[in-house]
């Protein structure tokens, strides 16, 4: 059985997100770390999410518009961030960030509203 493409392209770029996120903001939790540190363990961390993130888009390229992928990728990450933030950070989100991110999604909404 072989799972439909927007489908794996979703599990992909949520795996690749949750990876990217890390890189991004997973080293402010150890501000004594050497900067340089920070940057290379980020790079490290960074290839594994390009290892995911380069084959979701092409999978899911040709079903999904570019647009469509772009949009799939902002709204996952802003998933995986605000999960990431409580978690990791402690930082619980506010109504303005969680209205702000409702925005975005409406945004998404109507990207897909139209596949043609």
């Amino acid at each position: 059985m072989q799972l439909p493409a927007p489908l794996v392209t979703f599990l992909l770029l949520s795996a690749s997100n949750v990876f990217m996120t890390f890189a991004w903001y997973g080293h402010l939790r150890f501000k004594s770390a050497p900067l340089l540190v920070a940057i290379l363990v980020s790079w490290g961390i960074a290839f594994f999410e390009y290892l995911l993130m380069v084959p979701a888009n092409r999978i899911g390229y040709g079903t999904l518009t570019a647009a469509q992928l772009k949009v799939m990728q902002e709204v996952i990450s802003l998933s995986v961030f605000v999960a990431f933030n409580t978690w990791w950070l402690g930082e619980a989100p506010s109504w303005r960030t969680a209205l702000g991110f409702g925005l975005i999604v409406a945004g998404a909404g109507l990207v897909f509203s139209n596949r043609g």
